[in-house]
């Protein structure tokens, strides 16, 4: 009876034991991380402030030269063909790249992709013809890049372009047919104004034509045009610690070849500012997204991926803290002195239960 006794005796001082350095632990932890106080505020901080959206989008079936990257908002500023922070790396329908080097030139894009050979019979002072697309300011269109130019500001559609000389010496047509199974990788930012508006990347060189935005997709040759594509990476302004993305990682399949998919955006300006009085000004959202099958030519919309997105008037501010040192020495002495308490109250029981026990083993033994 006596060892039974110090056995469990011994068993409760253990587990004791245990559970207090298992619950300091959790208590130690619970004061080392940073407390963050979220606040709403309504939003004043517009005006002449820029956005940044950062992107990475894998158009799988989809060639770069094919690709055009747009930016407009409610604030009439429109970004034709962006590509001052983008870049695209080809890829083959695997997924492999086809250069190591990603390209920041556009469709028929410029000295890189000429023969050298040719290069340098040319001569450096010509003027050559913009094809009646000349302009006060423009008169000299020496390259294909620079006609297809010259016509977007025209609000031409480019279509022959066998029967221009640059775009014939610099093998336009045969670069176009060289990409059509190859995939590409868009990535990099945009810098839009502080309001709603929209970006969206959908085949054709784009143009506006009687203030309406139009694509030219005869110059690609009118073909179907395969959307499927993954987002890798969307948001608004620089990153924070417990950032969501809801858009990152989606994969979104063209079944039909012709499909345009739109994404639905919310933006609610944050600001977050660590336990060291640093503050970042980024933005967080949420998002709905849509598709639907496009007629020919663009009957109806435009084959691609189309991001609309507004922003609420509130703020959201998040402040890191750090913990009270006092309440975790509260927590402490509060585990420590509830476990002894515990501990006591369980030894009690064992020890007037043994005595109790052995009494009536030693009546029995007297009788």
């Amino acid at each position: 009876m006596i060892h039974l006794k110090l056995y469990l005796t011994f068993s409760v001082t253990i587990i004791s034991g245990v559970l207090m350095f298992v619950l300091f632990i959790s208590e130690l932890n619970y004061y080392l991380t940073k407390e963050v106080q979220p606040e709403l505020f309504v939003d004043i901080s517009r005006g002449n402030i820029k956005m940044k959206i950062n992107l990475n989008v894998t158009f799988h079936n989809m060639p770069c030269a094919f690709l055009s990257i747009d930016a407009m908002d409610v604030s009439g500023e429109n970004q034709i063909d962006v590509d001052h922070n983008l870049f695209k790396q080809r890829l083959k329908l695997s997924g492999e790249r086809v250069e190591d080097e990603p390209e920041k030139q556009d469709l028929g894009d410029k000295s890189e992709e000429i023969v050298e050979a040719v290069k340098q019979k040319l001569d450096p002072d010509r003027c050559e013809s913009c094809y009646g697309a000349e302009t006060e300011d423009k008169k000299c269109c020496n390259t294909c890049e620079e006609v297809r130019d010259q016509y977007r500001k025209k609000g031409w559609a480019f279509k022959e372009s066998d029967a221009i000389e640059q775009c014939k010496r610099e093998g336009w047509s045969d670069k176009i047919k060289a990409q059509q199974n190859e995939g590409c990788n868009v990535y990099g930012y945009i810098e839009v104004n502080k309001v709603g508006g929209n970006f969206h990347m959908a085949p054709g060189k784009s143009f506006q034509q009687h203030h309406v935005h139009v694509h030219d997709l005869q110059a690609l040759g009118g073909a179907k045009y395969n959307t499927t594509h993954t987002i890798h990476h969307l948001s608004f302004g620089e990153e924070y610690p417990g950032k969501v993305n809801p858009l990152d990682g989606l994969v979104q399949v063209d079944d039909t070849t012709q499909m345009m998919f739109q994404y639905f955006i919310k933006i609610v300006p944050t600001t977050y500012t660590s336990v060291d009085g640093m503050t970042v000004a980024t933005n967080q959202f949420s998002a709905t997204k849509h598709s639907k099958v496009i007629g020919i030519l663009g009957d109806s919309g435009l084959p691609g991926m189309f991001v609309t997105y507004e922003l609420s008037p509130m703020m959201v501010k998040y402040t890191e803290k750090r913990r009270s040192f006092m309440h975790f020495l509260t927590g402490v002495c509060a585990i420590i002195g509830g476990i002894f308490t515990v501990a006591g109250l369980i030894d009690s029981m064992i020890y007037h239960s043994a005595r109790a026990l052995q009494k009536k083993i030693e009546l029995g033994k007297a009788t």
